[in-house]
Formats: structure tokens, C-alpha cells, sequence
């Protein structure tokens, strides 16, 4: 059976995984979760469970904190 990879979509928003949201805001994981949970930062789960969070999301999330507001 010959298998095809899939290609992103071009105007889908991009959700990055868990560790690269850890890598842009700096932070631990549990803070990630934390946040999440809190409302602070928007996350979609897979089928398999995980937690993905939009990238734009994240993106305001980190100026925010470099501003030292709080985002609600």
C-alpha cells in the first residue's frame, strides 16, 4: 500500500506542539498547563489527547508577558 504524506494547509493556523510552546514562552510545562487551564492560553486536544495551542495565541501570550501585562 503506498502511503502519501500530507502537506499543512497553507491558511491553517499553525499549533505547535507542547515542548515548542515551552521553547518560545520560556517557561515549564506545568506553567503551560496551568495557563491553559486558567483560560489564558486557548488549546485544542488531538484525537490522541494532546494539547496543541494556536500560534497566535501564543505569539500575544509572549508579548504580554514581555510587557508585563496580564492577558485575559
Amino acid at each position: 500500500m503506498l502511503h502519501q504524506r500530507t502537506r499543512p494547509v497553507p491558511d491553517a493556523e499553525s499549533f505547535p506542539h507542547s515542548s515548542q510552546v515551552v521553547d518560545i514562552l520560556h517557561v515549564s510545562p506545568k506553567m503551560i498547563a496551568r495557563w491553559a487551564k486558567d483560560g489564558r492560553l486557548p488549546y485544542q486536544r488531538t484525537l490522541g489527547g494532546h494539547c496543541r495551542y494556536p500560534e497566535q495565541a501564543i505569539r500575544q501570550l509572549a508579548a504580554s508577558l514581555a510587557q508585563g501585562v496580564r492577558v485575559r
